[in-house]
């Protein structure tokens, strides 16, 4: 997304939350995430452009606040950026296409599933129903969940 103009038509199409995240960087308030307590069976796609992230089959409760995930749902789906800001040396997470701000990602996760926890904004994501992905058009991902 360039230009003012996308910037305006996205203000539009998110809430001011969501807006922040994915565009400014922001992090939402730890447990105040609708995802972060949220375990139906399906997938999370980036809030902007729609791109699979996540499955609900690597979601588990890391007790941080945030929905956290072992792996992205394709290895390719996220990029990783450094992050010095607010003193400290993080990873952040962003999404491939729309380059939406997501969270980050800690080598603090369960060590029997790689050791990673992607700690992501429930502002970043929309959830879609494992019912409901062949009408939405993510039918490739059933097979996560057979």
């Amino acid at each position: 997304m360039a230009g003012s103009q996308d910037k305006e038509k996205l203000k539009e199409k998110l809430t001011p939350i969501q807006y922040e995240v994915t565009q400014n960087n922001a992090t939402e308030r730890p447990g105040t995430g609708e995802y972060d307590e949220f375990f139906e069976e399906g997938i999370y796609v980036d809030v902007v452009s729609g791109e699979p992230l996540f499955s609900s089959n690597d979601k588990y409760d890391a007790g941080c606040g945030w929905p956290s995930f072992t792996k992205p749902i394709k290895k390719r789906t996220v990029k990783e950026k450094r992050d010095r800001t607010f003193g400290m040396e993080r990873t952040e997470v962003r999404s491939q296409e729309a380059d939406s701000h997501l969270g980050h990602v800690f080598t603090d996760g369960p060590q029997d599933k790689g050791g990673l926890r992607y700690c992501i904004n429930s502002a970043a994501m929309r959830f879609v129903p494992k019912s409901e992905l062949k009408e939405k058009g993510y039918e490739e991902y059933l097979a996560e969940f057979e």
